[in-house]
């Protein structure tokens, strides 16, 4: 269950109308992955009537930008995150972070279009980001990042039952991190498992290679993602410095 300070939060964005999806570790939660996390993470339709809401919200919520860049809607469309921390009495220091673009991912109308929409205990509906959308963004640097996603696929492995749409078997054929899991998939859907062949070729080797070799394609695969990461940031992080260097 989300706790009562993530529902203040989304509740107030709601209520302000403002689009957006909750990705990170509280979407994390729904599907099945649960992380303890004191963040609110979002993925924010960058146009200027939904930013204008978004700062109405915020106002609400008492929340104060933590460190930079500042909400515009430059900052957001060049790929940076905001950060806010709320000090509404109700989601007393509650920290807010925003996002319009992602590595990895196509704009936040094609996201919105493939969303998930949750009914959580209180009866509040929200709008997250879909589970393979929500597992390409955590292709990150983050140590923490890679084994959520291995919980991921496998959880919704799990829940998927015995006769798994095409869809669902593509997502686990394109993101499953362990080499039993690739093992299991292999034999259950041969002809699904050729085809993803041509976009993954790791998995030609697994019916055919020891698991510790396995293990090993899936960390070199990791450490690929984590590199395209680190240059993806590079940039960013240099114009955050210069941002720094500039309010001092």
């Amino acid at each position: 269950m989300v706790p009562n300070p993530i529902h203040k939060v989304l509740s107030t964005l709601q209520t302000h109308g403002v689009q957006c999806l909750l990705m990170g570790g509280q979407a994390c939660v729904y599907y099945g992955a649960a992380e303890f996390s004191r963040d609110t993470d979002v993925a924010l339709l960058a146009e200027p009537a939904n930013l204008a809401r978004l700062r109405t919200a915020l106002d609400d919520l008492r929340a104060v930008t933590i460190a930079v860049p500042s909400l515009s809607l430059g900052h957001l469309r060049r790929g940076h995150a905001v950060h806010f921390r709320c000090g509404h009495p109700e989601a007393e220091d509650m920290r807010l972070d925003v996002m319009s673009v992602l590595r990895g991912l196509p704009d936040f109308r094609v996201l919105w279009s493939r969303r998930t929409t949750a009914q959580f205990p209180n009866g509040v509906r929200y709008e997250l980001m879909s589970l393979p959308d929500l597992v390409i963004a955590k292709k990150t640097q983050r140590d923490k990042d890679w084994p959520m996603i291995r919980r991921l696929v496998e959880a919704d492995y799990i829940a998927g039952g015995k006769s798994p749409s095409a869809a669902r078997i593509v997502f686990w054929l394109r993101e499953a991190r362990t080499p039993g899991l690739l093992s299991d998939l292999a034999p259950r859907f041969p002809n699904a498992w050729e085809k993803a062949c041509a976009a993954r070729p790791l998995l030609r080797a697994v019916p055919v290679s020891s698991e510790e070799e396995v293990a090993r394609l899936l960390r070199d695969e990791e450490e690929s993602e984590r590199a395209r990461d680190r240059v993806y940031w590079t940039p960013l992080r240099a114009e955050l410095e210069r941002l720094r260097h500039r309010r001092k």
